[in-house]
């Protein structure tokens, strides 16, 4: 018995040492070494909420850059992949079609310019990333569409890609929605308005779907 009432106190100072002191130690590190103190970085344009900087969301249309695919149709409450074998025939067949839809978008490239990230989705499907190159290549359809000069379209592209830590740590990278909303700055003759639509992120978080413009 009295071996059994030992064993009873570990287990509970184990669960309170794995269960509750090691999530405050994580919140901790996170609110004193994290960005933005942990919590999530929100956006905004013409002072309104237009996203959260680190979760990705649907962009269409020639005028906007565009992020990667997403599984669960961007929505934040339900991260994560297809889970689908890369030699899945439904997988494959949706791939396929995203390397269709990418070429009649983007005219110019041939099918092996197409950057792999911009055809499959990631494992969370809310990355608010893509390379470098994955936004070089949509920057002659942006600038078209917007009237706009690649080159200062191309220009703004590098002025936002975010370099390694150090030159080592990460890879480079660049946010899509911090791009879209540095081209509308560009373009100052049309009005964007982005509807805030609340998303329900333990109740204190907002984001847009998308920009939407008014004319």
């Amino acid at each position: 018995m009295k071996n059994l009432w030992i064993s009873v106190k570990i287990t509970l100072a184990m669960c309170l040492l794995l269960g509750v002191g090691y999530v405050l130690v994580l919140r901790g590190v996170s609110a004193l070494a994290g960005p933005n103190g942990g919590q999530a970085e929100m956006l905004t344009l013409d002072g309104r909420v237009v996203g959260a900087a680190n979760v990705g969301q649907q962009f269409s249309g020639g005028r906007y850059f565009w992020g990667r695919p997403s599984a669960v149709d961007y929505n934040g409450g339900g991260s994560g992949g297809s889970n689908k074998a890369t030699t899945n025939p439904e997988y494959l067949a949706d791939v396929e079609q995203r390397v269709q839809d990418f070429l009649a978008a983007h005219p110019s490239l041939s099918r092996g310019e197409v950057p792999s990230e911009m055809v499959t989705a990631s494992g969370s499907g809310l990355d608010p990333d893509i390379s470098p190159r994955g936004a070089q290549v949509q920057v002659r359809r942006v600038a078209e569409a917007r009237g706009l000069d690649a080159a200062a379209v191309r220009h703004l592209v590098d002025s936002l890609t975010q370099r390694p830590w150090l030159g080592l740590f990460g890879t480079e990278k660049v946010n899509v929605l911090r791009l879209n909303i540095a081209l509308e700055t560009m373009q100052p003759n049309v009005t964007a308005a982005v509807p805030a639509k609340s998303a329900d992120n333990n109740g204190d978080d907002r984001s847009a779907d998308a920009m939407t413009e008014q004319k």
